[in-house]
């Protein structure tokens, strides 16, 4: 097939030798399947910002650091530059996600290089070796709903005791290989400890894989994984290998209204302060 503009650096840099087919256009990228020497590997070649339809939300940007001050202004005011580098840290959070989620053991495609907005990756194959369906497209057992829904709970797990939240995870980002599922899509990938809304990803995540698993397998639409693990977490006790139940005690204690309003009393009181000393100095 004809060679995609995009893609055209890497063959110049011998990176890829042959672009063999389209793969799957999506909300963020176009993938291709590629040779490169007598690898058959992946590019995912992302979409300019005004061509997706997924939109890069303050949900998923905070707690994302920015090294380069030059840079953070920019990105804060909006620029034609801030919008593009805005758009280069979007493209590099998954790329640096995949790097630490596989040193980390948890299973997704293997990196190999990042050029110009094009991810060169893996490609994730079925047993016969053609590219892995995704999971929407599979109909399986009550047994197999079981099987893969227990491993990505651990994958889930593995994510979140390397400090990352996917943050968007549904069986349309996860394909099946011919070793199980694979977890795909990472641009949006959340810092757990860093993120004030990665428990209510992580939670969502969790409810994803159990609506979805939960029609072949209806029992599991009643656990609570991503509430117990999100409790483990906090109190420094979830590890790689821990053993989930799924179930979780929530507090039957009244909420301390009392207490909650003078913490808000307080915080306006030093901040009218704060206002107070910066008028007069």
């Amino acid at each position: 097939m004809k060679t995609p503009k995009r893609i055209e650096p890497l063959i110049e840099n011998g990176l890829v030798d042959e672009v063999i087919r389209s793969l799957k256009s999506g909300k963020e990228a176009a993938v291709y399947v590629v040779r490169c020497g007598t690898e058959i590997r992946c590019a995912k070649v992302y979409k300019e910002a005004d061509q997706r339809s997924f939109r890069q939300s303050v949900l998923y940007q905070e707690g994302r650091k920015v090294r380069n001050s030059r840079r953070a202004r920019a990105m804060e005011k909006g620029s034609r530059y801030g919008r593009q580098e805005q758009e280069s840290a979007w493209q590099n959070a998954e790329v640096t996600a995949l790097y630490r989620l596989a040193d980390a053991g948890v299973r997704v495609p293997r990196p190999y290089n990042f050029i110009d907005g094009v991810l060169l990756m893996e490609l994730v194959t079925d047993a016969d070796g053609s590219p892995a369906p995704r999971l929407n497209d599979l109909e399986m057992t009550a047994a197999q709903a079981r099987e893969y829904h227990g491993i990505l709970i651990s994958q889930i797990v593995r994510m979140l005791c390397d400090g990352l939240v996917h943050g968007d995870l549904s069986e349309y980002n996860v394909l099946v290989g011919g070793d199980g599922p694979v977890i795909i899509d990472l641009p949006q990938a959340v810092d757990a400890a860093g993120n004030n809304n990665a428990r209510m990803m992580l939670e969502r995540d969790v409810g994803n894989m159990a609506a979805y698993f939960g029609q072949f397998a209806p029992e599991l639409l009643t656990t609570e994984y991503g509430k117990e693990m999100w409790k483990l977490y906090q109190s420094g006790d979830l590890h790689p290998d821990t053993q989930l139940t799924g179930r979780f005690e929530h507090s039957t204690r009244p909420a301390d209204v009392r207490s909650v309003m003078r913490e808000i009393d307080a915080a306006r009181e030093e901040n009218l302060a704060r206002q107070r000393f910066g008028d007069t100095a």
